[in-house]
């Protein structure tokens, strides 16, 4: 179970290093790290979405030099 989570956390990771440029691509990005963590976890997939877009578009408003 500790790898699992492991793994996820990375690649939780990994995709917010690429973050976009735009709102667009940052709301799009983050849907998509969050639906593909939802489903690797078995959670529910729309709500993975919508919690990875709302992450990653504050992340980068947050901290935009590291996007």
């Amino acid at each position: 179970m500790r790898i699992k989570a492991t793994l996820i956390g990375l690649f939780a990771l990994s995709t917010l290093a690429a973050c976009g440029d735009t709102f667009g691509e940052q709301a799009l990005i983050g849907a998509g790290a969050g639906t593909a963590t939802a489903a690797v976890v078995g959670g529910n997939l729309a709500a993975g979405a919508v919690v990875g877009s709302a992450a990653n578009v504050v992340y980068c408003k947050e901290f935009p030099e590291k996007c």
